[in-house]
């Protein structure tokens, strides 16, 4: 059984820093590429970083680039979001999303709150 549990939200200032976890377990996790998304109120879910399975490539969209790092540790089973400059705009719900090559399906976290205000 898939499972992806975030961690890591709460409230910061604006350019302040968290740092995301999400602790998958139920597949080979070193075999799959893994994202973050991010859903703000009456938003739709948008993608905001991919790292592949060996970390060897990390993407990011526009609006995170330069200040949001995607990393992961394979023996703990675990990816992370280093948030730093966090405006207010980046408030959401944060997800940790995989697509499992062995099952061919597209699992998604419960997700954690952000919030960014003074």
């Amino acid at each position: 059984q898939v499972q992806l549990v975030e961690s890591g939200g709460g409230l910061v200032q604006p350019g302040g820093s968290l740092k995301l976890s999400c602790a998958a377990s139920g597949f080979t996790f070193s075999r799959d590429a893994m994202n973050w998304y991010r859903q703000a109120p009456g938003k739709e879910r948008e993608w905001v970083a991919t790292i592949t399975s060996g970390s060897r490539t990390t993407k990011y969209a526009d609006s995170v680039k330069g200040r949001f790092t995607i990393s992961r540790d394979n023996a703990k089973n675990t990816v992370y979001l280093q948030m730093n400059s966090l405006k207010p705009e980046d408030a959401a719900v944060y997800y940790c999303n995989v697509w499992v090559f062995d099952t061919n399906r597209n699992y998604w976290g419960q997700g954690t709150q952000v919030t960014v205000s003074s």
